[in-house]
């Protein structure tokens, strides 16, 4: 199948934090069917993810940048520390001592993107919108020009965990705020193609959660409303959401487990685009 197929393909990567992993075996499904998408649109992770495959590289490429990022499943704790990479995703923490955040994230996405040779949108392969959140105002920031670094950085920076980002005259946020999985500002393509990565929370009776679950499991929520009013409203052509469970926002070292859950989705993705695409 040629990659000039002639339907515009929207592709809408939503976020979900390590979950999003998922995105790279979707992506795998475009290379392997040989489709390029007009346009992609990413929320968080999957502003990441977006830009990453936009500015040209395969699904198989950041696979390989993230497994040499983080601890393998089959890694013992005490053989992971002696590995080079591992002391690099400690260093990736960048840890924020100013009480805005957790983390900084300069140093996690300066890494996810070494491979990159591309500095801003005009750069891309293919044409990216970003989603963030402007804090202030309580609305949505839809980036899609300009420095590439700075709309990713804002538009991961979940509340609490990562810091958030001043761009624009603008203080921004995590984008998930206000449009978890941002397919409807692909509606000028002709067949729009939603992955949805929230997943399932772990389910744990009636233990109560600590302070950080419960903070990112009530943003979780909010979420996943805001997903079903977009989905009732503008529905996708091809809505996929990966069964991934039992896995937490920076749970990046279980990257392994996040593709081996998300291959279900992934031959339900390929199964679909052949058919809406006559292949």
């Amino acid at each position: 199948m040629s990659a000039n197929h002639p339907k515009k393909i929207g592709l809408a990567l939503g976020g979900g934090g390590a979950k999003g992993l998922a995105h790279i075996t979707m992506l795998q499904v475009f290379d392997d069917l040989g489709l390029r998408p007009h346009c992609i649109a990413g929320t968080s992770i999957g502003a990441i993810m977006g830009a990453l495959y936009a500015s040209g590289l395969k699904a198989s490429q950041i696979k390989e940048g993230v497994r040499r990022m983080v601890i393998s499943k089959g890694d013992s704790f005490k053989a992971a520390l002696k590995k080079k990479d591992v002391l690099k995703w400690i260093h990736f923490m960048d840890l924020e001592f100013r009480g805005h955040a957790i983390f900084r994230g300069d140093r996690f996405i300066d890494f996810l993107f070494s491979a990159m040779e591309v500095a801003t949108f005009e750069a891309l392969d293919i044409p990216l919108r970003i989603v963030a959140t402007d804090f202030w105002a309580s609305s949505q920031v839809v980036l899609k020009s300009g420095d590439l670094l700075p709309a990713v950085k804002a538009s991961m920076a979940l509340p609490g965990v990562f810091t958030p980002v001043t761009l624009n005259n603008r203080v921004l946020i995590d984008g998930g705020g206000v449009n978890p999985v941002p397919h409807d500002l692909l509606l000028d393509c002709d067949l729009v193609v939603a992955i949805d990565v929230m997943g399932q929370p772990q389910n744990e009776g009636q233990k109560m959660p600590n302070l950080f679950r419960a903070v990112l499991t009530t943003f979780d929520i909010m979420q996943n409303s805001i997903i079903k009013e977009k989905l009732d409203r503008h529905p996708p052509d091809i809505y996929i959401k990966p069964d991934i469970h039992g896995v937490d926002i920076l749970d990046f070292y279980r990257a392994d487990d996040v593709f081996e859950q998300a291959a279900p989705a992934q031959a339900r993705l390929k199964r679909q685009l052949k058919k809406h695409l006559s292949l």
